[in-house]
C-alpha cells in the first residue's frame, strides 16, 4: 500500500521486481546522430535493456554507442559481438530522487556560470575548460529527470512519490529544462575565453561581473522560490528582469570604446548569455507560482 498526496491509498498487487523490458533495434546504416537519437529515445522510453543488432556493427557505430552509455545516468554495456551489443540499465531507480536531480542540475549549472565569468577575466584557458566537460553531466541528469517523469506517468514507483504529486513531478521536470539551457549558456561563455584577443578593460569587466551577479542571483531565488513554494519571492525575482537588462544595456554601450572586433564580437555573446540566463531565471520563478497555486488548491481541499 502506498500513501498518496490526497490521502487515498493505493494498493498494488505486483510483488517483487517487475520483468525487465527489453528492446531490440536494428542499426544497420546507422550512424552519426541518428545512432545517438536512437538511443536516447530508448533510454527515455525507459527500457531496462537495448541490444542493438546488425549483420555486422562497425567500429564508428560502436564509438558512439559507448560515447552515448557514457553521457547517460544507468546504462552499461555488458556485451558485445560483432553483431550486437547488448546495454543494460543498471541503475536502482529508488536511489534517485528527481528533487534532489533537479537540486544537483541547478548547483552545478550555477558554479559553471561563476567560473565561467571568472575565467573570462582572468583569461583562464584551464578554467574554461573545466566549465566546459562540466555541461556533460547536466546533460546527463537532464535526461535523467526526463525518464524518471515518464516513467512516473506510466505509473512506476520512485522516490518522492508518496509526497510528491504528479503536478510537483511536472514541474520540476519544467524546471530541468531552463537550468538545462543555464548550464549551456555557461559552456558558451567559457567558449568566448580563447577567442579574446586583448584584456578586457576592468570598467567593462566590472559591468560583466554585475549582470551577472543580477542574473545568477535570479535564478537561485527562483530556485528557492520553487523548493518553498515561495509565490512572494518568485514575483520579486521576476520583477528583477528590469534591472538586469539595465546593466546588460550598460555593458554594451560600454563596448563601444574598445577598439578590438573580435573583443566586441566577444563580449557581446557574453551579455547575451547573461542576460538569457536571468530569464531562464524568471521562467523558473513562473514554474514556482503555479506550483505553489497547485499545492494551495491541493492543501484547500
Amino acid at each position: 500500500m502506498r500513501p498518496q498526496p490526497d490521502g487515498t491509498l493505493v494498493i498494488d498487487p505486483i510483488r517483487g521486481s517487475p520483468p525487465l523490458k527489453k528492446r531490440q533495434i536494428d542499426v544497420s546504416g546507422i550512424m552519426g546522430e541518428a545512432l545517438t537519437r536512437d538511443m536516447i529515445a530508448a533510454y527515455l522510453a525507459g527500457y531496462d535493456v537495448i541490444e542493438l543488432k546488425a549483420n555486422r556493427i562497425l567500429a564508428e557505430q560502436k564509438k558512439i554507442i559507448r560515447n552515448v552509455c557514457h553521457k547517460l545516468i544507468g546504462p552499461e554495456i555488458i556485451e558485445e559481438t560483432a553483431k550486437s551489443v547488448l546495454i543494460q540499465d543498471l541503475l536502482n531507480p529508488n536511489e534517485i530522487s528527481i528533487k534532489k536531480s533537479v537540486r544537483r542540475m541547478f548547483l552545478i549549472s550555477n558554479s559553471m556560470h561563476t567560473e565561467a565569468v571568472r575565467a573570462l577575466k582572468n583569461r583562464d584557458t584551464d578554467l574554461a575548460l573545466d566549465v566546459i566537460q562540466r555541461d556533460d553531466e547536466v546533460d546527463r541528469l537532464f535526461l535523467l529527470i526526463a525518464k524518471q517523469f515518464r516513467s512516473v506517468l506510466r505509473g512506476a514507483r520512485l522516490p518522492d512519490t508518496s509526497d510528491t504529486s504528479i503536478d510537483e513531478y511536472h514541474d520540476l521536470r519544467m524546471a530541468a529544462g531552463p537550468l538545462e539551457r543555464i548550464a549551456d549558456h555557461a559552456h558558451r561563455i567559457a567558449n568566448m575565453v580563447d577567442t579574446m584577443d586583448c584584456t578586457i578593460p576592468d570598467e567593462i569587466m566590472d559591468y560583466v561581473e554585475k549582470a551577472s551577479d543580477t542574473s545568477r542571483k535570479i535564478v537561485e531565488d527562483a530556485i528557492d522560490a520553487l523548493y518553498n513554494s515561495d509565490v512572494a519571492l518568485a514575483n520579486e525575482v521576476i520583477g528583477r528582469v528590469d534591472e538586469m537588462r539595465a546593466q546588460i544595456s550598460t555593458l554594451n554601450k560600454s563596448l563601444i570604446a574598445l577598439k578590438s572586433y573580435q573583443a566586441v564580437v566577444t563580449l557581446r555573446t557574453v551579455a547575451d548569455s547573461i542576460d538569457r540566463t536571468g530569464d531562464y531565471g524568471a521562467n523558473i520563478a513562473e514554474i514556482a507560482i503555479n506550483t505553489a497555486m497547485t499545492c494551495f488548491t491541493k492543501n484547500a481541499v
